[in-house]
């Protein structure tokens, strides 16, 4: 499937139908996590926020303890 962004106020939104909404179990009060790989746009539905919030704690002490280990690593 092929999409353009339309024009929304300031900004560009991009209009998902209706039964890929429904397939995927979203609606105007799914809180959505949007994320990119540098090339890619990624989005995807967060089914449950304290998960989320652990995940996102555990991840930033991995990234201060082991900061140097991974930047090692990348190199």
């Amino acid at each position: 499937m092929i999409k353009r962004l339309t024009k929304h106020g300031n900004s560009l939104a991009l209009v998902i139908e209706r039964p890929i909404l429904e397939l995927l179990r979203i609606d105007a009060d799914t809180p959505l996590e949007i994320s990119t790989d540098g090339e890619s746009l990624i989005i995807y539905p967060i089914r449950d926020a304290q998960r989320q919030e652990r995940f996102k704690k555990a991840l930033e002490s991995t990234n201060r303890r082991y900061s140097k280990a991974l930047e090692k690593l990348a190199e």
